[in-house]
């Protein structure tokens, strides 16, 4: 029989680029046969925004980068999540994350490592990207994924007097390829727990 997974998308989108690097995610991921996304911004979560995350087989964090870490909100949001911390009802999710700042760096890095550290707090199983670096030899291109190099999430860069929502096009497609393998790690634990379930 074919499984299904659903996959929620818990983003900050501060001026739009990065509520379009969570759109490119949301892509990649429905992209996949047997999966569903939904986007859910976290500015001020719905009773049924929540239960779209406690239904998610993944939740892909994302945020931009500000001052070195996530946005306030998304920071917010995360504290909003204590009692199901305390339930440990996100336990053995996939869970991964995606960044924009408007540095090539700009310490997005941290901010991907506070998204995995959440994930841990939370029991959650971490999806990284899963892409050698781009555009780091006489060869490469702005134009190849992971451009930026980034290695534990998906990241992208927007001139910070860019118009909102341009985000550059490789970062979009790395994006989409997070998506995309984080939908295809959730059918394989779908499948491999529906196996196991004769076992018990």
């Amino acid at each position: 029989m074919p499984h299904s997974v659903n996959i929620a998308i818990a983003y900050h989108g501060g001026r739009g680029h990065t509520a379009k690097f969570a759109d490119a995610v949301r892509v990649g991921a429905t992209s996949v046969a047997g999966c569903t996304a939904e986007l859910v911004g976290v500015e001020d979560v719905s009773a049924a925004g929540w239960v779209v995350l406690d239904g998610a087989d993944a939740i892909i964090f994302g945020s931009p980068t500000y001052m070195g870490s996530a946005s306030a909100i998304f920071h917010a949001f995360a504290q909003d999540t204590a009692g199901r911390w305390l339930r440990q009802s996100w336990r053995d999710k996939l869970a991964a994350g995606f960044t924009n700042s408007g540095s090539k760096a700009g310490d997005k890095s941290s901010t991907l490592g506070y998204f995995a550290t959440l994930a841990a707090q939370h029991g959650m199983v971490w999806v990284n990207l899963g892409l050698l670096p781009g555009w780091n030899s006489s060869r490469g291109s702005e134009d190849d994924l992971n451009r930026l190099g980034f290695h534990s999430g998906a990241a992208a860069q927007s001139d910070v007097d860019s118009r909102p929502g341009a985000v550059h096009h490789s970062d979009l497609a790395t994006a989409e390829h997070l998506g995309r393998r984080v939908a295809e790690y959730a059918l394989v634990v779908a499948a491999g727990r529906a196996a196991l379930i004769p076992a018990r």
